[in-house]
């Protein structure tokens, strides 16, 4: 004779229920992970997109006056619409200042150099201006005209100022008429006088240039 229901075991009821939940746990995880995951790449693919829009206009500068450069040739530069550079920058002379902040912290990953050391600083210094001279004298010759440049030329110097005070601070100190003379013997237009007016060679540029820096090393060593 069979038992009535309600006098059969409950743990089989408790058990199905805790193995419909676990079940229902799975899914509801797995798509939290899966939402997390895409968000990341998505902030990923829009940072991307940025960093490529930035790159392109900092290239494009370094070959022609901004004033010549429209959003569609920086838009085509980088593979994207013009609609898709707007989106995100807003405009081009929001673009420009974003590029600004992008060139400034490139190019002070490019010119690393050990502190204290004069002969190494100098050669990544004109290392650097072999790479980004004539770049920066493009820069320099828009600074009058176009404020948004004059504005990442005036960036740059205060960089390279900073960078003078940074590289020979063991050997000076931090007195500031000595850092100005050094600033000057150190200075993107001293590299041209003697690599172009001059016609010299990178390494009797680099040469005349140290020379330079160990005069006023000589004279302002505390």
């Amino acid at each position: 004779m069979r038992r009535p229901i309600r006098d059969r075991p409950r743990r089989i009821f408790m058990t199905v229920t805790i193995d419909i939940k676990d079940r229902l746990a799975l899914p509801v995880t797995n798509m939290k992970t899966t939402r997390t995951y895409t968000m990341r790449a998505r902030a990923a693919a829009v940072e991307d997109t940025r960093a490529r829009i930035q790159g392109a206009l900092f290239e494009l500068g370094t070959q022609r006056l901004f004033p010549d450069i429209s959003l569609d040739d920086v838009a085509r530069a980088a593979g994207v619409s013009v609609q898709t550079v707007l989106r995100h920058f807003g405009s081009r002379a929001d673009l420009i200042e974003a590029a600004i902040d992008y060139a400034i912290d490139r190019i002070a990953d490019e010119r690393p150099a050990p502190v204290g050391e004069v002969d190494a600083a100098m050669a990544v210094l004109v290392d650097h201006y072999e790479q980004r001279g004539d770049i920066a004298m493009l820069m320099l010759a828009q600074e009058k005209s176009d404020p948004q440049v004059g504005r990442l030329t005036e960036r740059g110097r205060r960089m390279h100022r900073d960078w003078v005070g940074a590289v020979f601070e063991p050997l000076i100190g931090r007195d500031e008429q000595t850092i100005d003379l050094l600033v000057v013997a150190t200075d993107v237009y001293t590299w041209k006088l003697l690599r172009h007016d001059r016609g010299l060679s990178r390494p009797k540029t680099q040469e005349r240039m140290t020379a330079l820096v160990e005069v006023v090393l000589a004279t302002g060593r505390p």
